[in-house]
């Protein structure tokens, strides 16, 4: 039984499974089974943040897992304290922070805060969230719920009361009452479509939510940690919420999920919890990550690819009318929306028969979610390829 049958048999077919086998990487670089190189477009969904094969994050790893794996959070976790301190002072937040093992975790905890703020300030209880259509905030089933995406609610109901969607951020005073305690947002939609909000919208939104004690929770799974150029997208659209929740690029590839708010006693003793959450391993490659990612930026390499990465796609866009709308996105969380009739399941296909790894998003988006490390050389390589891809099509 090859490889391919032994998953079709025992792994619960719940993935639409490309069967390339990968077997090792170099920063932005995969090699398959055979030996074949790919320029990594993808990093797993926004989770390799600081390349494949990242040295100083795998010692890491090594040394912590030759020390502590795991104790529960029952004790003291020396390198979960300093990354919650790490993380505060690279947001420049007020906050503190619960760690969960993923985005849909920390999107639960979120939403649990918002409901209890919601039980205990205030006159009337408050339970309501608005979250806004085409979002995507999680599969559990409270976080699906939130997600406004009617295509996901399909069999799983009943879900939880008290969610509401709205077309845009204009339709959220529409749906305000006296039951609203909280509005979710992404900065940027990812499957949503690579659709970054408005800032002067936002900073209006933040303002009007502060004057009513209506919190604001930032889902910033995809956003967050040097994602979009800064250490949030917050940072980018100068707010400053109540809620953020992060994952994905956080362990650079180890799971982890983290909930900051600056409601500092919003939860006591015993009311949330994870036996995983926030352990030895997965805080000290967090940490790692931090200062790789940081140094990147202070130097000023982080900025620079960014620039020639968005004007590389421009070209992109510019020289393929035919086949691309326009350029959507910030930072290093990027999109070709696809026009018309066309597919961008196609322009993936073809992308990954030239050895380039894209993602979809949305119907109509071709999703770019380089490692934030990327080299020029490396970018320029994957670029030659993807425009071979398109010449295909």
């Amino acid at each position: 039984m090859n490889l391919k049958e032994m998953d079709q048999n025992y792994v619960l077919q719940t993935y639409a499974r490309n069967y390339v086998h990968f077997v090792k990487g170099e920063n932005s670089i995969l090699y398959d089974a055979e030996g074949r190189d790919y320029v990594d477009f993808g990093s797993g969904i926004a989770v390799c943040s600081v390349g494949h094969g990242n040295r100083r994050l795998a010692d890491a790893i090594c040394d912590q897992a030759g020390k502590l794996i795991h104790t529960s959070n029952l004790y003291l976790i020396e390198p979960q304290a300093r990354l919650a301190k790490r993380l505060a002072e690279l947001s420049g937040y007020d906050v503190k922070t619960f760690f969960a093992n993923s985005g849909a975790e920390a999107n639960e905890g979120a939403i649990k805060m918002a409901r209890k703020y919601g039980e205990v300030e205030g006159e009337v209880k408050r339970y309501k969230i608005i979250t806004l259509e085409h979002s995507f905030h999680g599969r559990t089933i409270t976080a699906l719920k939130a997600t406004g995406q009617e295509a996901m609610h399909n069999y799983f109901g009943p879900f939880p009361d008290g969610f509401v969607y709205a077309r845009d951020i204009e339709h959220i005073y529409d749906l305000i009452d006296d039951h609203t305690v909280a509005v979710m947002i992404e900065l940027v939609q990812g499957e949503g479509g690579v659709q970054p909000m408005e800032v002067d919208e936002v900073k209006r939104l933040a303002k009007r939510l502060k004057s009513e004690d209506i919190l604001l929770i930032v889902d910033e799974v995809q956003t967050g940690i040097f994602r979009t150029g800064e250490v949030l997208a917050s940072n980018l659209y100068e707010i400053t919420p109540d809620i953020i929740t992060l994952a994905k690029g956080l362990g650079g590839g180890v799971p982890i999920g983290a909930i900051l708010t600056t409601h500092k006693e919003i939860l006591g003793l015993g009311e949330h919890g994870s036996t995983f959450g926030g352990n030895f391993l997965s805080t000290r490659a967090a940490l790692e990550v931090l200062a790789i990612l940081e140094e990147h930026k202070e130097s000023g390499a982080l900025d620079h690819a960014l620039i020639l990465f968005e004007e590389r796609l421009k070209k992109i866009a510019e020289k393929y009318p035919d086949i691309f709308e326009k350029e959507v996105g910030v930072g290093f969380m990027r999109g070709l929306r696809v026009k018309g009739d066309k597919e961008a399941g196609d322009v993936v296909a073809a992308a990954l028969i030239e050895r380039v790894v894209v993602l979809k998003a949305g119907k109509n988006t071709v999703r770019f979610l380089p490692v934030l490390t990327i080299t020029k050389e490396e970018m320029e390589l994957g670029f030659e390829r993807f425009e071979r891809a398109l010449s295909s099509l």
